[in-house]
């Protein structure tokens, strides 16, 4: 009978985890996503599109997440005509992110944690022109929507162009390692 009992809590507890546990598909034409980058001398910033992402819930509770984000995408949006087209094209290159190569980026969460009120602690591994990171962050969620400001370091995806890490005397020439990217997510 003991037996019994068990298996049948196990089964119980294994279909209501299986109930709670749900993923929430990202809708990447809603969905916006903002980079920004910044120089001695100003700054440029743009959009990129996701491909496809994904949110893990267990209940109401963000578990878990996956991005992969459309690099061939990458657009200016702070100048126009030619010294966009120019700007969209040097940011593709190998110069900087090599879409040709590297049609996409990815992002993983690996551990999430509450840290507040619709707001987690995230550790996840990103993955730039083939090469992954570690990288922390903090995500809130508000119904169907979630948002989130990462500070990525370039350098560490071996995104060398203009960088002060890889050479010396850029002065005004110089662009900072770290950029940002928001996102306003809806799943």
């Amino acid at each position: 009978m003991n037996t019994l009992k068990t298996t049948a809590i196990i089964a119980f507890a294994t279909f209501t985890a299986s109930v709670e546990a749900q993923e929430q598909t990202v809708n990447t034409s809603e969905s916006k996503v903002v980079w920004k980058g910044y120089k001695v001398a100003g700054s440029h910033e743009g959009t990129i599109k996701i491909e496809s992402g994904t949110l893990q819930f267990n209940g109401e509770q963000l578990t878990g997440g996956e991005f992969v984000m459309d690099m061939t995408s990458i657009n200016t949006t702070d100048l126009e005509g030619e010294y966009k087209d120019q700007l969209d094209g040097h940011l593709k290159s190998d110069d900087f992110f090599g879409v040709e190569n590297h049609p996409t980026a990815k992002l993983v969460f690996t551990k999430v944690t509450p840290s507040g009120k619709n707001a987690y602690d995230v550790q996840g591994s990103l993955t730039i022109k083939g090469i992954t990171n570690p990288i922390s962050f903090t995500l809130s969620v508000y119904g169907s929507k979630a948002t989130v400001n990462l500070k990525i370091d370039r350098s560490q995806y071996n995104v060398r162009y203009g960088s002060k890490s890889f050479f010396n005397n850029l002065k005004d020439k110089a662009i900072y390692d770290e950029f940002d990217i928001v996102a306003d997510l809806q799943f």
